[in-house]
């Protein structure tokens, strides 16, 4: 019977465990992996001007939805 029990708590102390980093997923990476996906959808979809910013790292896009012109954002410079 203690052997049991003592298996039980082990069982209770992995479920807590695994939900705790589950919770940390949903709620610290996930977001930051979802506006870095989003992010890159945008710049692939962009279009994008010639010369990059002044930093040399980035670049000035917008995107045409609708016929009507988007707010201008940066995305990387990839030459």
């Amino acid at each position: 019977m203690k052997e049991a029990t003592g298996e039980l708590n082990a069982t209770v102390i992995v479920v807590i465990i695994v939900a705790m980093l589950v919770a940390f997923f949903y709620t610290v990476i996930w977001p930051s992996l979802r506006n870095n996906i989003n992010a890159n959808t945008a710049c692939s979809k962009a279009i994008c001007a010639n010369e990059p910013n002044s930093d040399g790292l980035t670049v000035n896009c917008y995107v045409i939805e609708n016929g009507e012109k988007s707010d201008t954002f940066t995305c990387a410079w990839k030459g």
